[in-house]
This record gives C-alpha cells, structure tokens and sequence, in this order.
C-alpha cells in the first residue's frame, strides 16, 4: 500500500511538472513575438537591416534607447498615442456603467416590455460593424462628430453595449433572489441594492468586461480609419501612416508599436486574476 502511495505521488509530480513545463514553454513562444519587438525598438537601423533581434544576446552593445528618444520628438506618435487614451478609457468606462445600469435593470427590474428590449438588445449582436460605418459617418457629419475623439468614443460605446449588457445581465440573473431580498427588508432601495450588493458581487465579471472592451478599443483601427481625422487619430492609425508615408523609418515604427502593444498586455496581467474569476464564476453558473 505504501508502495503503491509512493509510485502515485511520484507519477503525479512528474505529470504535474511535465504540465508546468509545456505551460512555461508555450508563455515563452507566445512572448516571444514581443521580446522581438522590445529588443528591436532598442536597435539602431542599421543594426536591424544588418542582422536579427536575436544576435543582441550576443552582442548587446548594439542595445540604445535613442529610438525611444526619436519617438517621444516626433508629434505624430505622442499625441496619437495621446488620443488613444482619450478614446479607449471613456469608451470602457461609459460601457461597463451603462451596461452594469441596464444588465440590473433586465435582470432585477420589471417595467413594460423587459423582455423584448433585452431581446432586441441581443439581436444587435448579429450587426456587423462594417455595415454600420457609412449611415454613422453620415449621421455624425450632420451632427458634426465626424473626424472628433467624441465620435469615435460613440461608437465604440454603441457596438459595444449589446454585448455588456448581454453578458452583465446574465450574470446578475445568477444571484440569488433570497439576498437581494433580504436587502431589501432591511430598507435598501434599488441604487443601494445595486451599489452594495451587486456590484461587489459582480466585481470579476465586470473587470472582465472593462479588460475586453479596453483591448478591444486600444487595438481597433478600422473605426479609426473611418472617424478619425490628422487630429484625433490613435496610435493605431499614426503608426499605419508612419509606414505608408515613411516605410524606411523603423526607428520611430519600433518603439512606437512596441508601446501600443505593452499597453494592453500590462492592463491584462494588472487585472488577470479578476479576469480568470469572471470567467471561471460564468462557467460554474
């Protein structure tokens, strides 16, 4: 019996760090596009039409920071880079309060027609945003949206509601009736309801919601192609310029890709743990 516990307890450890090993090795390969970019954004030209990001493990001199001095001189880049914040942090703020809003409202809330708005609200799903680019770009240069950050914003906020309140909803279906009521015993009104109880309960699956919209709207550059003028433009759209303008200037393309995508890949791991939570507490309801 002893015997057979301790060839257990070996296979276990020896699959676990199998398991351990293979995760390890897949993290290093899926990086790995990214350390090559880190480490070319620290490379002269010249070095990089000579020779590969991999020889600087065998020669880091070849290691500068003057590209990341020529990015942050060149406007182009700063200020789109600039205008990226200001379209991606009010279009993740505005769709988790609305959605985390109207999610409680389905969920919670009876008023006439709840369940054919919610419907509708879900059909707009199946709406593919290129169908919506011409009518919106016509409707926001009437109303004078058309090349602005707000514009942008709108619609990002737009196409991405029917999916917050969709996945909000279903989430807040899930808590258990006998706790909201018994909050409501105790005198809470629904805006304290919703403060208090749900929203610490549904803390995972809205940080899953704002990591989604957030990388969503960082990495878009079809709606910014679109909506967006020489002033408003994202980092996105500045660095797709910089390479139709200027194809030879890799020394500002680098440092300026690598930083639009460290961005979001810093906010993922920021926030992993209550991403893993959201997901893990959807599947187990």
């Amino acid at each position: 019996m002893t015997a057979k516990s301790l060839g257990g307890r070996l296979v276990g450890w020896v699959s676990g760090s199998l398991v351990r090993v293979f995760l390890v090795v897949v993290g290093l390969f899926w990086l790995v596009p990214t350390i090559g970019l880190l480490l070319s954004s620290l490379r002269t030209p010249e070095d990089m039409n000579d020779s590969g990001w991999w020889t600087v493990f065998t020669e880091p001199a070849q290691l500068t920071v003057d590209n990341y001095q020529k990015l942050l001189d060149n406007p182009d880049i700063t200020d789109s880079l600039v205008n990226t914040v200001l379209i991606t942090v009010p279009a993740t703020v505005l769709v988790v309060v609305v959605a985390a809003l109207a999610g409680y409202a389905f969920a919670w809330m009876e008023f006439p027609g709840r369940d054919w708005w919610f419907l509708a609200v879900v059909g707009l799903l199946v709406v593919p945003v290129q169908v919506a680019l011409i009518p919106i770009a016509e409707l926001f240069g009437k109303l004078g949206l058309f090349g602005s950050i707000l514009g942008v914003v709108l619609f990002h906020v737009g196409f991405g509601l029917p999916f917050a309140v969709f996945l909000l909803r279903n989430f807040f279906a899930e808590i258990p009736r006998e706790l909201l009521e018994a909050a409501r015993l105790d005198g809470a009104g629904e805006l304290r309801l919703f403060a208090r109880v749900v929203m610490p309960l549904a803390a995972p699956a809205i940080a899953s919601l704002a990591i989604f919209q957030f990388l969503w709207v960082w990495n878009d550059m079809l709606v910014a192609l679109v909506f967006t003028d020489a002033g408003s433009q994202p980092i996105t759209v500045a660095l797709q310029t910089q390479v139709r303008q200027f194809g030879n200037n890799i020394d500002v393309l680098a440092p300026g890709a690598f930083i639009s995508m460290v961005i979001p890949l810093a906010v993922f791991f920021a926030f992993q743990r209550q991403f893993v939570s959201g997901v893990m507490a959807g599947a187990v309801k």
